[in-house]
């Protein structure tokens, strides 16, 4: 993620600023901080792009540290999963893999200089009476029946509570700022609170553990961190790290918030994720419809794609929504120019052949990518049946349908001219088979007499075939802002798109037997596709990652 030199966004401009003066010595140093509660979504990409971006940029440093304070949330399989998305996008934190859970000692010694300090005492009330407490935005909070608790009983509470004496929600440790404090989360916010849970690190060696508040200036301080760049919604909580900063005087970052990356037809919360995830709504979290990392890379989108969506979205101070349209713009550029074409029916109806001799198979060469030369030809087998789509033909064509239709001529790709003769019902009234003669003289699919025709279909040879499960995806939710809904009743998940998912027999063409998972192709007339992890020798399966553009897929008659 680079900048022009003559256009630097307001991030970079404050780190070259800060060189310019000294500030920090010359030196860049930041870090991606994710907590390991769940699966990185394409938010997260553009913070990691855009702090691993910057150290590289500049001749620093960037750490990777899980900010891990909540072990009832927090799990191993996030922690794996986090960093192979980071090093998919093409990033390398090197030897600096940092966790918060390191720093839990030095943490709690430093809360009990703070005790000492008398700026954090041991508070009794109860959660709700703590919230109670606070006040509102125009009205003061009150301070807590235990607030004024000498430095000695705080001590020893604390102390104790460490030692597991208490049950969850007997006490809390509390900050001791300001009650009155026109921001409210400098209204003696929580420092630590009793939690028996097994941490996924520290195993039972505490029962105590830090709010995130709390650690995160410290863990940043720890580090090392110049620049502590973070998204919007912490520009509120700048405050208290920095109150945390300097009551314990300590190295103190400078904490710069920028716009988080939204799409259009998804949505970012982890916690909404999740619920998707457990609901069963999706197949887990790297289910192809997700806007998490690995969603993405399972249906076919490649780093470039992401990171080229991040640079183009750009870094400032006003949060904005990005239409879905830019990121799927940005694989179709690039699968464009890097893809292989390959012909796949994805809806088959038979096409018999009837002037082509019994028996005989021809092998047609066909070119692999037209935007890139290098990538040569291969040979797709053509007999006397194929199949062609189903939509590509009509009994009774409007004017504007160019495509097979009774007496009508057609090209079929890399192979001949045909013109249908006749065509067969089943029982239920649906075409069957479709009878057509060729024209020897046009292979190649152009005609000696300099006839034209209007129409070019993919096809597949029957004979030759392999048969693929295709799943085809759409937008999750059917509106653009999924937390949209006219019926106050309904909650977010009426949004969501019952036919996000649909999934096909197909016919290929025999060169894609050997594909194995993570390839990339265009079907062409059809869009983008990528082998999918499902894959076996019995089973491929190909997932959908973008259709072709608008202008490319659309028919004469309005349909697609």
């Amino acid at each position: 993620m680079t900048e022009s030199a003559d256009h630097k966004d307001f991030v970079r401009q404050i780190v070259e600023e800060d060189n310019a003066s000294g500030k920090w010595n010359g030196v860049v140093h930041t870090r991606f901080p994710p907590e390991p509660n769940g699966y990185l979504h394409i938010g997260h990409a553009k913070s990691i792009c855009l702090n691993f971006g910057i150290a590289k940029e500049y001749g620093g440093k960037c750490n990777l540290r899980f900010d891990d304070t909540n072990p009832e949330k927090e799990e191993v399989e996030y922690v794996e999963s986090i960093k192979t998305d980071i090093k998919w996008l093409g990033f390398d934190w090197e030897d600096r893999l940092f966790f918060a859970s390191d720093y839990f000692e030095q943490l709690y010694q430093w809360a009990e200089q703070l005790i000492k300090n008398d700026k954090a005492y041991v508070c009794s009330q109860t959660l709700e009476a703590i919230r109670e407490g606070r006040g509102t935005p125009a009205v003061p909070g009150t301070d807590s029946p235990f607030r004024n608790r000498s430095v000695d009983e705080n001590l020893d509470l604390f102390r104790r509570m460490r030692a597991g004496e208490f049950e969850e929600g007997e006490h809390v440790l509390r900050a001791k700022i300001d009650m009155a404090h026109k921001v409210m989360l400098l209204r003696d916010p929580i420092m630590y609170r009793i939690r028996k849970v097994e941490h996924h690190r520290t195993g039972n060696a505490w029962c105590i553990y830090p709010t995130y508040d709390y650690t995160h200036g410290q863990s940043d301080s720890l580090e090392g961190i110049t620049h502590s760049i973070c998204t919007l919604e912490f520009e509120n909580r700048r405050p208290l790290y920095d109150w945390f900063c300097d009551a314990l005087e300590i190295h103190h970052p400078q904490q710069i918030e920028f716009n988080r990356l939204n799409l259009t037809y998804t949505m970012m919360s982890k916690r909404r994720l999740l619920q998707l995830v457990n609901d069963g709504h999706v197949n887990g979290w790297d289910d192809p419809r997700m806007p998490t990392i690995s969603g993405l890379r399972r249906r076919g989108y490649t780093p470039e794609s992401v990171r080229s969506l991040c640079a183009q979205v750009g870094v400032t101070k006003h949060n904005a929504t990005t239409d879905m349209v830019v990121l799927e713009n940005q694989i179709r550029e690039e699968l464009n120019r890097t893809a292989d074409r390959r012909m796949a029916v994805l809806d088959p109806v038979k096409v018999v052949i009837t002037n082509y001799p019994e028996g005989q198979i021809e092998n047609l060469d066909a070119v692999n990518n037209p935007e890139d030369e290098s990538a040569g030809s291969r040979q797709v087998p053509f007999g006397r049946e194929i199949y062609i789509e189903r939509d590509d033909f009509m009994e009774d064509p409007p004017k504007k349908f160019f495509r097979l239709g009774p007496g009508r001529e057609v090209r079929l790709r890399w192979a001949y001219f045909i013109k249908c003769t006749d065509f067969v019902k089943d029982d239920a009234g649906n075409i069957s088979e479709i009878h057509c003669t060729y024209d020897p003289e046009t292979k190649g699919g152009n005609a000696p007499d300099g006839r034209k025709v209007k129409a070019t279909m993919h096809w597949v040879s029957a004979d030759k075939a392999i048969n693929a499960e295709v799943r085809l995806y759409d937008h999750l939710f059917l509106t653009e802002d999924p937390d949209e809904v006219e019926d106050e009743s309904l909650d977010w998940k009426s949004n969501l798109n019952p036919d996000s998912l649909r999934t096909v027999s197909a016919r290929l063409e025999p060169s894609l037997a050997t594909a194995t998972e993570g390839y990339r192709c265009q079907f062409e007339r059809q869009g983008y596709f990528v082998v999918d992890k499902d894959s076996t020798d019995q089973n491929l399966v190909f997932n959908r990652t973008v259709t072709l553009k608008d202008s490319w897929t659309k028919r004469p008659d309005g349909k697609k």
